[in-house]
Parts: C-alpha cells; structure tokens; sequence
C-alpha cells in the first residue's frame, strides 16, 4: 500500500483506495424512522451524560451574513444559492515561485480573515477544508493562526495552496512549519507535546484569492470551515450498541485495478484508497466526468474517473493522494456537492448519517489480524461506509480489493469501531504508533434536506 507503509504523518494517511457499491436493504421499521431515533438517542446521551460530550469542534463559514463578517482586503461577498467570496478589487499584486516547476508568477490578490473562532473544547490537532470554484488562471491559499491555551499566538500556518487544476500551480502542502509548540504535519496543525496540556483554544482562518493579473477571473469559495479535537489517548474505545440496519446503494471501485497506471501520482492505483472512496461518493451524489475531462487517460483502463480522481486530489509535497481537505476540496468541484473533513464519535453517529443516506469516509489502520476478513494490514487506508447489518456489523466499501465485484466488505462491528476510533495502537513489530481517532470526510449535497441538515447536525456539521 505504497505511502501507507512510510511513517506516517500524523494520525494516518493515504494507502490504497477505492469506491463502493451496494444494495438497499432495510428493517421493516423505515430508514427515516430509524435515523430520527438515532439522531434522538445522540442528543439523549449527550445531555444525560456531560462527559459524553464530543471533544470535536468543527465550525464553517458558508452563509452571505457570514462572509459579510469577516475581514476583506479586495474581496467581496456574493450572495445567491451558494453564497461565498470572490474577487472584487485586488488587493494588491505579488510573485510566487512554484516548488515543483521553479516557474515564478506574478498574481493580483484579495484577502479574506475570519473572525476568531473559541473552540468548544480546546485542540491538539486542527485540520481545515474548504469548498471552491478556481477556473483557469486562479488559486486559493488557506491559513491559520491560533492562540494556546498559555495565551500566546501561532504564527500564521499555510494549510493548503489549491487549485482545481494542474496547470495553473501545482496544488500542495507546505513542510517545515513549526514554532517549538505545535507543526503542520501535511494538512493537520498538531501540538508537538500534548502531554504538556498546552492546547489551541481558538483560532482564525485567512484565504487568499489569486488571479492573472487584468483578467475578470475570480476563484470562488463557498465553504471555510475547520475540525479541532483533543480525542484522548486510548487503545481500545466502548462498544456502542446497534441501533440501525440499511445499507445505501453506492458505486463500487477498486483501486487495485489501477496498480501500475500513472507513478507519477503516489505510485499508482494500490495507493489511491483516497481518491477511489471520493469518487464512489460523488457517483453516489451524481457526479460525473464528461469524456472530454477524462480524454487524457489511457482509454483501456478500466473505472478512468479513478485515475482523474488521483491527478486531480495528488499534493505536489506530500507525493500522494490522501491529502485529506484536497481530497473534500475535489469532491466539491462538482455541481451539487459539498465535502468536509471532521471526526466522528462513535458508530452512533455514523448510523445517523446512513440512516439520512450519507455515506461516509473512514480513515483507519490496522494489523492484518485486528480487521476479520480484510486481508490485509494497513498504517492507513480509506473506506466507505455504507450501511449495517441487521446484526449490527459494517458494510464496506473496500477499496483494498481485487475488482470492483469485490469491493463491499462485511466487518466486525466491535473490530471496525476500535480501529478507526482509537488514537494508539501497536503495529506489526510492537512499537506504538498511531491511530485515526473517528477521521472521516463526509461529501453530501449543497443543499440538503431537513432529515439530511438534522442529521449533519447532530454529528457536529453544519
């Protein structure tokens, strides 16, 4: 699983990736009966038990009254079905030098700062992401600065240079950053030392919008938002109780059909699970690529909407694929998406999702012998989860496997929940590493429906 067996660069990252596909079956009690009172024992566990409260804190801008509130430096809110923020009158003008190519531009550029946001619960780690429209000739860069909980302030951090395309810039993280008490690992701002109980206790954002300079062209953001937590150290989590039983029809792909196709993003297919489980979910949302955006990949490989899915996710800087807030960043290219990168508490909350028909990305990595029928062991790998059993147990869309007909997976419900919710465990020569503490990216539509808004609601999205 190529990149997946490196260290990793924080929790976990890329490995393989692939899609996922289904067939609905349900109780005889309906599935919006079933995630109401799934949605209503969240909230009841929640305000019965104070210490059941979720360490997570995700926040986004998205609204025009939002956008309005925040600081502009040449920006300007628009208004409409999705609001957001565009270039109004550039700021001012600045050059950047690639890393990748070393061809250095000159850019006119505008400014948006959020205000302060107090987090719910101070953070070890933060990851952003954001949902953006870059025509040619434009890019985004999104920042953040946080003050400790000692009272003193981060530097401004880069959290991602984006664009849509390749052509423009070459989308990517930024290493080296770090100020003695906390780092940018890839995508996820972290304290070095946890221990110490320094913590971040708020924090704000800033985007910078970039354009050819005389041109009309303007990137467009319609989401800004963030995922803190401070999930405590733990091997093994609680067992949850089951509470819903359906499964969501979801298009099946496997990556590692695209074994050897295109090196030149993160080795090839056996390391796209990220960009595999995207691009079942946004087929499962109604995404589509037209032949002319899949016209440059060899026309006798199978599934081609995967490799776009790789080219077009693939961080310059890391060399790979799992990029996490790329990956949301993608998703949200096509009409009628939105994605987000957060952390789940439990298998509750992902029966919640499901039972509104939100199929979900998980981040985990385990010994071949944690995962009964995966085959395989992973330091980090992607599936999709759509649905459960009658029994309880998780239906998967793998993408760990050998064809698309044999990409959905039936895991162990208590294996499945202690793998992708601890933060600790023991890899194949006994060491201690870590875990992905409930990560998942959530893709569903730019305007859902009230069951669907009640359900991203109750897990924390909004």
């Amino acid at each position: 699983m190529s990149r997946a067996q490196q260290p990793s660069r924080r929790t976990v990252l890329t490995a393989a990736a692939a899609g996922a596909a289904a067939v609905v079956a349900c109780t005889t009690t309906s599935a919006a009966e079933a995630a109401q009172r799934t949605v209503a024992e969240t909230a009841r566990r929640t305000a019965d038990d104070p210490a059941q409260a979720r360490p997570i804190d995700y926040h986004a801008w998205t609204t025009y009254h939002e956008w309005r509130l925040g600081a502009a430096q040449g920006v300007r809110a628009v208004a409409g079905a999705r609001p957001g923020v565009v270039i109004g009158t550039p700021a001012g003008r600045t050059d950047y030098t690639d890393p990748h190519t070393g061809t250095t531009a000159t850019w006119e550029y505008a400014v948006w700062t959020a205000p302060v946001h107090v987090l719910t619960a101070p953070a070890t780690e933060v990851v952003a992401s954001w949902n953006a429209h870059t025509p040619a000739g434009t890019w985004l860069q999104v920042e953040l600065q946080g003050t400790y909980s000692d009272g003193t302030a981060t530097p401004w951090y880069v959290m991602g240079r984006w664009a849509a395309g390749d052509q423009d810039i070459k989308r990517t993280s930024v290493d080296g950053q770090g100020d003695g008490k906390s780092a940018i690992s890839t995508d996820t701002f972290a304290i070095d030392d946890a221990g110490t109980g320094l913590r971040l206790t708020s924090y704000r954002l800033r985007l910078t919008l970039y354009r050819e300079p005389g041109t009309q062209l303007t990137p467009t953001v319609w989401r800004l938002g963030a995922m803190g937590s401070d999930i405590p150290d733990r091997f093994t989590v609680p067992a949850s109780v089951p509470g819903l039983a359906r499964e969501l029809i979801v298009p099946r792909y496997s990556q590692e059909i695209h074994k050897g196709q295109y090196p030149q993003y993160d080795n090839g297919g056996e390391a796209w699970c990220s960009p595999t489980s995207s691009q079942m979910i946004i087929e499962y949302w109604g995404g589509r690529l037209t032949p002319e955006q899949l016209a440059w990949v060899d026309p006798s490989y199978a599934d081609p909407q995967v490799d776009h899915a790789a080219r077009f996710t693939y961080d310059y800087q890391y060399e790979g694929c799992g990029n996490w807030p790329f990956n949301a960043a993608y998703a949200a290219t096509f009409d009628g998406i939105q994605g987000v990168v957060t952390r789940l508490a439990s298998l509750t909350d992902l029966e919640t999702l499901i039972g509104a028909g939100i199929p979900a990305m998980t981040s985990q990595s385990f010994l071949k012998t944690e995962l009964t029928g995966a085959g395989y062991g992973t330091s980090g790998h992607l599936m999709t989860v759509i649905g459960f059993t009658a029994d309880g147990d998780v239906i998967a869309n793998d993408p760990a496997s050998p064809s698309d007909d044999a990409v959905r997976r039936v895991y162990p419900r208590r294996e499945f929940e202690n793998i992708w919710l601890r933060t600790k465990r023991y890899n194949a020569s006994g060491k201690v590493v870590s875990g992905t503490g409930g990560v998942c990216y959530l893709y569903f539509p730019a305007h859902p429906t009230p069951h669907q808004r009640k359900a991203l609601a109750a897990v924390g999205v909004c």
